[in-house]
């Protein structure tokens, strides 16, 4: 990587001694953060330790109890998104900020909101079109965002925020949801990025690009910084690692095939075809089959259909020709609570958009679906019971920092996808629909989520593994399926090299 420009005083963007608390819970004690003009600078630590929390202060989400932020030596005053906006200061969360029913220039629009230049969609699809060439990005500023795939709905936040004339660009996880090779693209936009003077806050998980294409790193645990401004060169993995959880980050390793291989087959799909909410095609004649004591995994770059797969599995959309069966159960048509009550539960892409509901609490946010089966009530809901059963999950879990009462929108992600996991792997899961189920999450939380998934299997139920983590694939599946503009384009044993996945997903891609 291109060595940073050498420090001047004062620095650039400097974050002194920021501090906030929720209630009686401290998420950020003194921290700090420097930011030089064209540097790429790693923000890590593990779920919960509060980046994002830390970068929703710099972008005017959260008011900081305590410290200051100052850019090029003055004080800057930060107390709502308008403010980091107007001082060029952009964020692409790990929870995209769009309005579905707009279209992808519609919401740059808004959030212009009458900016000279970005007054019309003309100059708005102008800038996303010329934005997007600039950092090698595909993007339709006519498409709607409901019909964009997860990796779809990333480039557009990219995109809007630039176009947007942010010169401090925050990237919360931006290749979580990208395949090898669109993570490589992304990753050499921002190097490009960086070389034309921007400069680059990036939270991620994944070290090889910390140590690949950031300049220095701030690393942050349970809120507080342990380490600052260390320059990656002179940092192994290892050592990057153990500054983040404290032990050594062992390599993905694939657990012995838990597959039966005269299991009873749990789901069948035969030649489903399903449509985008545009019209479009979302699959297309797709047949799978996973059996009882098995993880299959679907591999391929975003946008290929994963998502109406999923969709259309669950019963959230409609299935428009071919058949589906789940356990022995003709459930084509199926409502989506009698899937349910036949064993199917789902891991969805967007846990906070699909799986939780921020506002609610943790407890209910655990009994969401058990309360139409009776469980929770008798006349009035058993709140006692919802309690009581939300600590003894919280418990098993370890669901960090949690409570009944509190905020699920509060958890950090790893602990969020704990509550998701906490209520779909039930005594009644048969087959689990895991699509990027570990989305954004850092290496404990990962494990966690991996050897839920084994376990799954181990019990004699299965999994559909949709992922375009092409390790998490690896690591998991005793098949590999391949899908690429709506269909299943070949099938890969379980333990094929990530060369042969690979060769199969750009191929098609």
């Amino acid at each position: 990587m291109t060595a940073m420009p050498a420090a001047s005083a004062p620095v650039f963007l400097e974050l002194r001694g920021l501090s906030k608390r929720f209630g009686e819970r401290t998420v950020l004690d003194g921290v700090g953060l420097h930011l030089e003009r064209g540097e790429v600078h790693a923000l890590l630590g593990e779920n919960g330790a509060g980046k994002s929390t830390l970068m929703n202060i710099l972008t005017g989400v959260y008011l900081a109890d305590d410290g200051e932020i100052r850019l090029q030596g003055e004080r800057l005053a930060i107390r709502r998104p308008a403010d980091a906006s107007a001082a060029g200061i952009g964020m692409v969360h790990q929870h995209f900020r769009l309005v579905e029913r707009f279209s992808v220039v519609e919401n740059l629009l808004l959030a212009a909101g009458g900016r000279k230049g970005l007054r019309s969609a003309s100059e708005a699809s102008a800038a996303l079109l010329r934005t997007a060439e600039q950092i090698g990005l595909r993007i339709d500023p006519q498409a709607q965002v409901a019909d964009l795939s997860v990796a779809e709905r990333q480039r557009t936040e990219i995109c809007k925020v630039l176009a947007l004339g942010a010169r401090i660009l925050i990237l919360d996880e931006p290749t979580a949801v990208l395949t090898d090779r669109e993570a490589g693209d992304m990753l050499s936009a921002i190097r490009r990025m960086a070389d034309t003077g921007l400069s680059i806050v990036l939270i991620t998980h994944k070290l090889r690009e910390v140590i690949g294409h950031s300049h220095r790193l701030t690393v942050m645990r349970q809120g507080r910084t342990v380490a600052a401004n260390l320059p990656t060169t002179s940092l192994s993995m290892e050592e990057i690692a153990r500054l983040m959880v404290g032990e050594q980050k062992a390599g993905p390793e694939r657990a012995p095939s838990t597959l039966i291989s005269n299991g009873a087959d749990l789901l069948i799909a035969h030649q489903l075809c399903v449509s985008r909410a545009d019209g479009g095609v979302g699959i297309d004649g797709v047949s799978l089959r996973v059996r009882a004591g098995e993880v299959l995994g679907v591999a391929g770059v975003g946008g290929n259909g994963q998502q109406q797969l999923a969709d259309a599995l669950l019963g959230s959309l409609p299935i428009e020709a071919g058949n589906l069966s789940l356990d022995g159960a003709e459930v084509t048509h199926a409502s989506i609570a009698r899937r349910r009550d036949l064993g199917l539960r789902i891991i969805p892409s967007d846990r906070m958009a699909s799986g939780l509901i921020g506002e609610l609490s943790v407890a209910d946010n655990l009994a969401l679906t058990r309360v139409r089966g009776g469980h929770y009530r008798s006349g009035w809901l058993n709140r006692a019971r919802m309690r009581a059963d939300a600590l003894a999950a919280i418990a098993r879990q370890a669901i960090a920092g949690a409570t009944p009462e509190l905020r699920t929108s509060l958890l950090s992600g790893g602990n969020a996808q704990k509550v998701l996991l906490a209520r779909e792997l039930d005594s009644g899961v048969r087959l689990l629909v895991a699509h990027s189920p570990t989305r954004g999450l850092d290496v404990k939380a990962c494990a966690v989520v991996h050897q839920a998934i084994r376990e799954v299997a181990a019990s004699g139920a299965a999994c559909l593994l949709i992922s375009e983590d092409l390790e998490e694939i690896l690591a998991l599946s005793d098949r590999i399926a391949v899908m690429s503009a709506g269909r299943i384009t070949g099938e890969c044993p379980g333990g094929s090299s990530a060369e042969e996945v690979g060769r199969l997903m750009l191929g098609h891609a």
